[in-house]
């Protein structure tokens, strides 16, 4: 057998690189255990009850929002829409044009209490005229996060805002739209819906 030819231009080639036989480092391997041990024992010792020490420092309280007013107990009606309608409807009452629609001026709002009471009650889905637009989201249902008292409140408080001049809405009123309603379980469709109880 003869042995092949080696041309002068594999000769300027590096050899084929290799593993080498060096075992990993003694430093990365007990940094790689002592990080695993840490972790074993932080995720063991730790408890979602507890307050966080990194992070926004939000309790679990903080994340589930105001309690429920007490009965009898006199509600905010401002406190109650910055925390449940401001984000959508805006701090000025104005809405997003097009997204959601604006309580300043509603019809909806200044009209009867009993039909904004079961808005707000059971929500919308579906399109709903507003000031002459459409609008075509969604607005969730508070019948099962809000009291009669914080609904009544929030009412109140919206149809005496951004130039609004109607009536309070009582406890009693929403208390009595939630009853004879309280077997719906979805939606008002919009105007469809809505459109005879305006």
């Amino acid at each position: 057998m003869t042995r092949p030819e080696i041309h002068s231009q594999q000769q300027r080639e590096n050899p084929e690189p290799q593993e080498g036989a060096n075992p990993v480092p003694w430093f990365v391997l007990l940094l790689t255990a002592l990080l695993l041990a840490f972790g074993i024992v932080y995720i063991a010792t730790s408890s979602i009850t507890q307050i966080p020490a990194w992070g926004d420092g939000r309790t679990t309280a903080e994340l589930q929002g105001p309690a429920p007013a007490a009965k009898g107990a006199v509600v905010d009606g401002a406190a109650v829409f910055t925390a449940r309608c401001a984000a959508c409807h805006q701090a000025t009452g104005a809405g997003l044009p097009g997204v959601f629609p604006p309580l300043a001026g509603s019809e909806w709002v200044l009209g009867k209490d009993t039909t904004l009471a079961a808005i707000v009650l059971h929500g919308i889905s579906g399109p709903l005229t507003v000031k002459g637009s459409a609008y075509s989201g969604e607005m969730p249902a508070f019948k099962d996060q809000l009291q009669d008292a914080e609904v009544a409140a929030l009412l109140t408080h919206i149809r005496s805002q951004w130039g609004n001049q109607a009536a309070p809405v009582s406890t009693e009123t929403v208390a009595g739209e939630r009853q004879p309603t309280a077997a719906r379980s979805g939606p008002f469709k919009g105007d469809a819906d809505l459109g005879p109880l305006k």
